[in-house]
């Protein structure tokens, strides 16, 4: 007599054929997001949750003992057509926080604001929700003294001196992603200043995906890879981005950013930051003013191409925390200016048409000049990056005496969510005492207990008002540096879940972006679309992307539309008459060379040339990297030379320019089953290594400068570089690198993309 089964068993039994079924005469290709098409237009008609893909399954339904409940799958998984609150109250609005009218603050009363921030807060432990995989280095900020006149803040006086850690990061990735992705970067700075800490928390790009902080688990769970596959990692090119950006289109302006070549900095060190926000500044008087915090790097601002993008990603997923590290420790300290965009405090929170409370719109530097107001100079790598890089906790809401907050509502959602999250990650709410974070300013909080607490505080009455202690602590007022924020006035009003009428519009400022980039940035945004949106598997979704572009741009919408195999829709607004802003684009300008890693090949022969080479390029501030066929040492017999890379080793991502002092002949590992860069007939059929051909192709096709002198030039010919090509030069060893110096500066040969600049 046969054993009768688990009813649960067989259930998951018949559910596995079902499976197997539905895959055998399911989708052609793998990776549909969900059971059924998307379509092209938001769904309105209330509707219960969709079912499961064909290929998937949960957990059979077990209670926390071990015993099997028999309960159906859906039953554990959400339910219903409507949106809840946790408790099952059904909402009318989440894209809008309560506000006290329209434009007015947002209100501590709501309620599912605090829920949907703080459960989005607690996702994950410990590692960060977003900006988990980061870089950080110490540093210190000098004022100008330029700022005098619209705030007081004590470290923008002249010459004041006030040590910083600044924190680079990725936005969606995990700890363990790749540093060259695709994706918004971190650029998080903490001032230790004798006034407390203050925290200035941006991003390298000026606009936000969303304008209420509402919706910011939304659109970092679209980000995020799918929850049922846990892919594609660290990248937004994928269904579910695509999906909840092209219907929610404030998210427009920051997309289109991302899809330029701004995506893909080539370094922290060569890459811009922004306080996005708009923040109230206080002078000595009380008078206010309105700015936008921007920080200049020296080196200019700077990309990957895209292609140099997916290469490091395999050859160094490090590569910008390596870089910022070696520039460091090789003493090119990387420097920026902190500048401000000024504006009149008029209370509409306008300025020349732009609302300054709208986080996904910008004020081109030609209507409001960025004013500089001091120098930041990162001058030392971290010593644990644990204790340092991965506890430094940053908030929005860690403010001086000089600098307040306005209305934003992005803004105001951050300094809930920024708190909350460091008592989630870093285990309870006395972060604020871990070595990375702690205040340069004496304090007495009266704050007492909970997990971690470090300080070993004195009396009895942690309490206000209070004699048992003397009295102590006591208030301090305007004229003993007290923060006390700026008494603005509240609007009269009903209290609503809206957004003021100026955030209705989503398209002129892409406009103005589209139309600001050379020739060749378009190019490169038309190709970061066409990548991304390739990789979407539902048809509609890119549909209504392409709507999207339309509004931006017909050129732009056409050329992804053909990548796309799409037909191209027409405009659904009328386009935006916007002048361009020159200041958006990052080509055309001449910009320092600090920090430049050269690479120089060479096989041995006429080493005074290379010694003499790399002294040079020492003594200019950049970095040479001498690449050989082996490691070691070259020319023992006298003043030897290190190598510092092999033909194994070295790649064209590593380098901004190659300079070629020989034609090195293939060495001994120079075929495929111990290198795969060898292509075996190229090694027998020319005389040169092949690995050195495609070092220098690659640094061709991506735009970088090349030197040769000697035997080098047969290296140009074989690999069949153009004569004269722009940004190549040969002849004398040190008119060679001036070449290439002076080529550096505007950071690649832009010539070669095709378009003309």
């Amino acid at each position: 007599m046969s054993e009768k089964k688990n009813p649960v068993t067989a259930a998951a039994e018949k559910a596995v054929e079902k499976v197997q079924k539905a895959m055998r005469t399911g989708n052609e290709i793998p990776g549909a997001p969900g059971p059924e098409a998307v379509p092209v237009a938001e769904p309105t008609e209330p509707r219960e949750p969709l079912p499961p893909k064909p290929d998937q399954r949960g957990p059979d339904t077990y209670s926390p003992t071990g015993q099997a409940t028999g309960v159906p799958q859906d039953r554990v998984a959400q339910d219903g057509a409507y949106l809840t609150t946790a408790q099952g109250a059904r909402l009318y609005d989440t894209d809008h926080s309560l506000k006290a009218g329209a434009r007015g603050p947002v209100l501590l009363q709501d309620h599912h604001l605090r829920e949907k921030i703080t459960h989005f807060d607690h996702e994950r432990i410990p590692e960060r929700v977003v900006h988990a995989r980061g870089a950080a280095a110490h540093g210190v900020f000098r004022g100008y003294g330029s700022a005098a006149g619209i705030t007081k803040a004590g470290f923008l006086a002249e010459g004041v001196e006030t040590p910083v850690y600044v924190r680079f990061s990725t936005v969606l990735g995990s700890r363990g992603s790749a540093d060259t992705v695709r994706d918004t970067r971190g650029f998080a700075t903490k001032f230790y200043t004798q006034e407390g800490v203050f925290d200035l928390v941006g991003n390298n790009i000026p606009v936000f995906f969303i304008q209420d902080a509402i919706k910011f688990p939304d659109i970092i769970h679209a980000g995020k890879p799918h929850p049922d596959r846990e892919i594609p990692q660290a990248q937004s090119a994928h269904d579910t981005f695509w999906d909840f950006v092209t219907l929610h289109t404030e998210a427009t302006h920051h997309t289109l950013w991302n899809m330029s070549d701004r995506g893909i900095p080539r370094s922290y060190r060569m890459m811009e930051g922004f306080g996005v926000h708009t923040f109230r500044l206080v002078n000595a008087e009380g008078a206010t003013t309105l700015v936008k915090f921007h920080w200049k790097p020296r080196l200019g601002v700077h990309s990957l191409v895209w292609e140099e993008a997916q290469l490091t990603g395999g050859v160094d997923p490090d590569f910008h925390r390596r870089d910022l590290a070696d520039a460091i420790e090789a003493g090119a300290y990387p420097e920026w200016e902190l500048g401000v965009q000024t504006f009149p405090d008029t209370g509409d929170h306008m300025f020349e048409g732009i609302d300054l409370l709208d986080p996904t719109k910008i004020v081109p530097e030609e209507l409001a000049p960025v004013r500089p107001i001091g120098l930041m100079t990162l001058d030392a790598n971290p010593s644990n990056y644990f204790a340092e890089t991965e506890q430094v906790a940053f908030h929005p809401g860690h403010l001086v005496p000089g600098i307040d907050v306005t209305d934003d509502p992005l803004l105001h959602g951050r300094l809930f969510s920024y708190l909350d999250t460091q008592i989630s990650r870093l285990g309870g709410p006395n972060f604020a005492q871990l070595p990375i974070n702690r205040t340069h300013a004496p304090v007495n909080d009266m704050l007492r207990d909970g997990m971690h607490q470090t300080a070993v505080h004195r009396g009895v009455a942690p309490y206000r008002p209070n004699s048992a202690d003397g009295g102590c602590p006591f208030l301090a007022g305007a004229d003993t540096g007290a923060y006390i924020e700026v008494p603005a006035e509240v609007p009269a009003s009903r209290k609503v879940r809206e957004a003021p009428a100026t955030f209705d519009d989503h398209f002129s400022q892409p406009r103005l972006f589209w139309l600001s980039m050379t020739p060749v940035e378009r190019e490169h945004t038309i190709a970061a679309y066409t990548f991304e949106l390739g990789k979407c598997w539902e048809t509609g979704i890119k549909e209504r992307a392409l709507r999207v572009l339309a509004n931006i741009d017909p050129e732009l919408c056409s050329r992804v539309a053909t990548g796309l195999g799409l037909p191209a829709p027409e405009a659904t607004v009328p386009l935006a008459d916007v002048a361009p802003s020159p200041a958006l684009s990052q080509v055309g300008q001449e910009w320092p060379t600090d920090g430049r890693v050269i690479g120089i090949v060479t096989d041995g022969a006429d080493l005074d040339a290379v010694r003499t080479v790399r002294g040079e390029i020492l003594d200019a501030g950049m970095v040479p990297l001498v690449i050989a066929p082996a490691g070691g040492k070259l020319g023992l017999d006298g003043d030897p030379v290190t190598v510092q890379r092999t033909f194994t080793t070295a790649r064209s991502v590593e380098f901004d320019a190659v300079l070629l002092a020989a034609a090195p002949a293939p060495a001994p590992d120079a075929y495929g089953a111990r290198d795969a860069k060898v292509d075996d007939t190229a090694a027998v059929a020319t005389a040169i290594d092949p690995r050195v051909l495609l070092l220098v192709s690659e640094a061709f096709r991506h735009g970088k400068a090349i030197g040769a002198w000697g035997n080098g030039p047969a290296v140009l010919e074989a690999a069949g570089l153009p004569a004269g090509a722009a940004g190549v030069a040969t002849g004398e060893p040190a008119a060679v690198l001036r070449t290439v110096s002076q080529a550096l500066g505007a950071h690649r040969a832009w010539e070669r993309f095709g378009p003309a600049v």
